[in-house]
């Protein structure tokens, strides 16, 4: 029989984590890491794949985000001890080395999103204020939000919660100077119906949704919280759900403004999108005082993003999957400072050699990873039983969440596929040395 996943200390388990966290708490933190820095470095792109109608591609990426998310509320609410897709992985295939490459897949995700954040920290929003190169300013960058990152999770999330309340506001500031400029009569509505003439408007649209899926992610980490979620099965799902929906209707929000304001050429040729409504609106508001706020909010997701890939980091070299020298921590600020700094390089790497768009489709492309094995094992549980409420998807849901990442995967490139392949070999050799070492202390470890 199974174990009541619900009780926070099973039988003959040691005390499980405290359920702390209410329905409020829960959404604002998927909402906080969902909203806010891929809006501010990517519209401009979007406007450059579909033309004027940006809020289309985000449309879509939001309906393709809340399938997968489905499968994410049946399995986090079946199995609320569980802890995220590799452990899903795990259950549903029973193979080690698949759920180490969902795990790695993750992590892999997180280090190129934040290298990603950091050359659109060095671009044009930087520039308000300082003339230096991108790549030098993004090393920086990333070097000072590793500093924050080693200080202590408490400072780090202290930090977050101010971050979290000025992208917010730099949002709904865009739109409320949007509307100023409509009111003038300055603006063009005509241009959010606008598709590039370049290519066909439904091939525009897809690869367009490809770069807005990135300003999507986020959600998925919601699932390592569920042994501290109060009434898990009825609280998760909505919180869930509540908050794709309240991000997708800001940047729907957002997607109308620019376009209303700035043609779609003038949205395309600059990385600081959304500095350009301020400028257009003239109202007073200093193209500084905005480009401050663009800055906080790319730095508040690249520190999110490189907080989670230190301690996924930690706690895979803790299960032994990575070299347990990753496991090493400062004495006095018990953080994971060789994690920190592991992840680091490789943000700083990968941060001289792509743009921001081809970074955030790295991070899909991998993220898709993790997406197909969370949608499969949905359908591979569906049979497994256990004794309490948990949120049911219909079938059909994470059928077409499989189509949409395989439409999405389509959508990639070569130097995409190529870039995510090489941190993936590394990940495989990582894992081979790990089996290899274990097996030479353990003989009786099989293949697997």
């Amino acid at each position: 029989m199974s174990t009541d996943l619900n009780d926070p200390a099973a039988p003959g388990d040691s005390p499980g984590l405290r359920r702390a966290v209410t329905g409020k708490l829960l959404f604002v933190f998927i909402l906080g890491d969902v909203l806010g820095a891929g809006i501010y470095a990517l519209v401009g792109e979007i406007a450059g794949e579909v033309g004027g109608a940006v809020w289309v591609p985000l449309l879509v990426a939001l309906a393709m985000a809340m399938l997968t998310a489905a499968s994410y509320a049946e399995l986090v609410t079946k199995y609320p001890r569980a802890g995220g897709a590799a452990v899903f992985a795990e259950r549903a295939f029973g193979r080690p080395v698949v759920s180490f490459l969902v795990g790695f897949s993750m992590l892999a995700a997180g280090v190129t999103s934040a290298a990603g954040l950091s050359v659109a920290f060095a671009g044009d929003y930087l520039g308000a204020f300082l003339d230096v190169p991108t790549v030098p300013a993004a090393l920086v960058f990333l070097a000072v939000v590793a500093l924050l990152n080693a200080r202590g999770i408490k400072e780090s999330m202290r930090a977050n919660l101010v971050m979290t309340v000025v992208e917010v506001s730099g949002l709904v500031l865009v739109v409320v100077l949007a509307c100023i400029v409509l009111g003038r009569g300055d603006g063009d509505l005509g241009r959010t119906l606008e598709f590039t003439d370049a290519v066909n408007p439904a091939v525009a649209v897809l690869a367009a949704a490809l770069l807005a899926f990135y300003s999507f992610v986020g959600f998925e980490t919601s699932a390592n919280m569920a042994e501290e979620v109060r009434d898990v099965h009825r609280v998760y799902p909505r919180a869930l759900f509540l908050s794709l929906a309240a991000a997708g209707a800001v940047y729907v929000a957002v997607g109308l403004a620019v376009s209303a304001v700035v043609p779609a050429s003038d949205l395309a040729d600059t990385s600081a999108p959304l500095l350009a409504v301020v400028s257009a609106a003239d109202v007073g508001v200093p193209d500084r005082l905005f480009g401050l706020v663009a800055l906080i909010a790319v730095a508040n997701g690249a520190l999110l993003t490189m907080i989670m890939a230190s301690r996924l980091t930690y706690g895979m070299a803790g299960q032994r999957l990575l070299p347990a020298v990753a496991g090493r921590v400062l004495p006095r600020r018990q953080t994971p400072w060789v994690a920190i700094v592991a992840t680091t390089v490789v943000a700083m790497i990968l941060a001289a050699t792509g743009t921001v768009a081809a970074l955030a489709e790295t991070v899909v492309l991998l993220l898709l990873i993790v997406f197909v094995s969370t949608n499969l094992a949905v359908l591979v549980l569906r049979k497994d039983q256990v004794d309490h409420p948990h949120f049911r998807t219909p079938v059909i849901l994470p059928v077409l969440a499989l189509i949409s990442c395989g439409v999405l995967a389509t959508q990639q490139t070569a130097q995409t596929w190529l870039r995510a392949g090489v941190l993936l070999l590394v990940g495989g050799v990582l894992y081979a040395a790990m089996r290899w070492t274990r097996s030479l202390r353990s003989p009786e470890i099989v293949n697997t």
